[in-house]
This record gives structure tokens, C-alpha cells and sequence, in this order.
């Protein structure tokens, strides 16, 4: 199974359900719009699992998050095999 590691910020004035809404929901159909052939495969037009991991960075700069999704990356194409 894959994963998606984003890191965004968003307004205060926005909940984290109604971003997430929006990105799972947007980004779906983009992606079945371009790529017609994975309805069918999916049924139910299903992209995103339904939950989600949130977490803030409160002291931690923005420097340290980009450089542990970069090492995240990493790992996965070292567990994949992928040079």
C-alpha cells in the first residue's frame, strides 16, 4: 500500500476535516477525470482510504519536516528495491 506525505499550511479559519475533504475530494476526481480506465478497476470511483494522519509541527521548523519526508521517501525505495 502507498502513502502521501504532504506537508501544508492552511488557514486557521479552515478545519483540518474540511481540507482534507477538499484535497481527497478534489484530487479524486482530477485523477479519474485523466485516468478513466481505474473506475472500473476501483469501482465506486475509491482513491483515498477513508482516514487520515494529521499532525502539527508546533516547535519543529519547517526544514526538519521537509527533511524527514525526503528520508521517508528514501526508505520506501530502499524497502522497494528502487535505486
Amino acid at each position: 500500500m502507498d502513502h502521501v506525505h504532504l506537508y501544508v499550511g492552511i488557514s486557521p479559519k479552515i478545519s483540518i476535516f474540511e481540507f482534507m475533504a477538499y484535497l481527497k475530494g478534489k484530487s479524486s476526481l482530477i485523477f479519474f477525470d485523466r485516468h478513466p480506465e481505474y473506475c472500473t478497476k476501483w469501482g465506486d470511483r475509491h482513491f483515498w482510504a477513508r482516514g487520515y494522519y494529521v499532525a502539527t509541527v508546533g516547535n519543529v521548523n519547517e526544514e526538519i519536516v521537509r527533511k524527514y519526508i525526503r528520508e521517508q521517501e528514501e526508505n520506501d525505495k530502499l524497502e522497494e528495491g528502487i535505486k
